[in-house]
């Protein structure tokens, strides 16, 4: 896997469903990211990509994000680390 889980959050509410923050490092970019998941029903989830601490490159993040919606077992991990934490 090109990624490596540094924090994993999560929280549920009656209007918002589960909501999850992952912050994770994606293989040698020197920024971090923090993807952020929403779901109503832990199967269908919505996400938005951020850098965690500090801006980094554009094309980077562009690039992790690209990943993010071509690559169904990148995501699901992500999804997964949020499951976990319920």
């Amino acid at each position: 896997m090109t990624i490596q889980i540094i924090d994993t959050t999560v929280s549920h509410s009656k209007e918002d469903g589960y909501i999850g923050h992952v912050v994770f490092q994606y293989a040698d970019h020197t920024a971090k990211y923090e993807i952020t998941l929403q779901s109503k029903n832990k199967k269908e989830w919505n996400y938005s990509l951020n850098f965690a601490l500090e801006s980094g490159k554009e094309e980077d993040i562009l690039f992790v994000d690209e990943q993010l919606e071509e690559d169904d077992e990148l995501f699901d991990y992500l999804v997964d680390a949020v499951v976990s934490k319920l």
